[in-house]
């Protein structure tokens, strides 16, 4: 069984549909554990969607700082569990040892992207400048993007169920979509799987589909964006963050309306209103 096939059940359930009641299968996606373990330990256990679990250990890795780039991860075997996944990644050279050091657990349900952070400090790290990133993009481009998201995504289209983040290279379209029930685990994928084929993401925009929190912003931001498109609005801690980081945070984008809440000066065409 692929790992595709593993990520989607069909189910018996009744649809009532104009007061007719129809029995038959439902496909729904499947949740199951996924710890991520480093040097035998393990560093966090998510609720996701078991497909792509390689590019989830290295987006995991790369958006909480734990490794700078993908080959800073000299291993990697994702070991069936009784009830889920174990990705048993080992760090490459003194990264180990250092990681060891600061170590510290977490155990995160889908709907936070920041449990177990100990400290205040840590919920708000410091994030590297994204001000240099030179990108434009056009309001078609960023309509095509939430479009063509929308059309990559197969878990969705079974399922109705899952979130997604995919990356739009200008003059390519959609590069690269993974999916999970997760909104965090979607993104951390993404960031894993370009790591891995070694795409630079200041190249072109994440888009995803869900609301923007913090987390969503500082993983964007680690991970080299410039853009980040979302079919839902932002928080205001969010905004300011993109803000200080020098991040393009574009959000409400659905079909030709978006709203555009920091660094405009990335967005280019289309006349302005004097309409609020």
């Amino acid at each position: 069984m692929t790992a595709k096939e593993r990520s989607i059940a069909r189910t018996e359930r009744i649809a009532v549909r104009a007061g007719v009641t129809t029995p038959g299968l439902r496909a729904l996606p499947e949740e199951v554990p996924v710890a991520l373990s480093f040097g035998g330990t393990t560093q966090a256990v998510m609720m996701a969607t078991p497909q792509d679990l390689a590019d989830f250990g290295v987006g995991f890795a790369l958006s909480e700082a734990i490794v700078r780039s993908a080959d800073d991860i000299a291993s990697l075997e994702i070991v069936e569990a009784d009830q889920g996944f174990d990705v048993q990644m080992q760090l490459a050279g003194d990264l180990q040892s250092a990681f060891s050091a600061r170590r510290r657990k977490m155990a995160g349900p889908v709907g936070c992207g920041l449990c177990g952070i100990e400290s205040i400090e840590e919920a708000l790290r410091q994030l590297p400048d994204r001000d240099a990133v030179d990108i434009r993009f056009s309001h078609d481009d960023i309509r095509d993007a939430v479009r063509s998201l929308s059309m990559h995504q197969d878990l969705r289209a079974q399922t109705g169920a899952v979130h997604a983040a995919g990356f739009y290279r200008l003059g390519s379209g959609v590069a690269c979509v993974r999916e999970d029930i997760g909104r965090h685990n979607a993104l951390d994928k993404l960031i894993g799987a370009l790591a891995r084929e070694g795409s630079n993401p200041a190249d072109g925009a994440f888009v995803i589909t869900s609301r923007v929190s913090v987390d969503m912003v500082q993983k964007a931001v680690i991970a080299g964006a410039g853009l980040l498109i979302a079919v839902s609005a932002p928080t205001a801690l969010a905004v300011r963050t993109a803000e200080a980081a020098g991040l393009t945070l574009v959000g409400i984008a659905r079909s030709a309306d978006f709203e555009i809440f920091t660094r405009p000066d990335r967005i280019v065409q289309g006349a302005q209103s004097d309409v609020a």
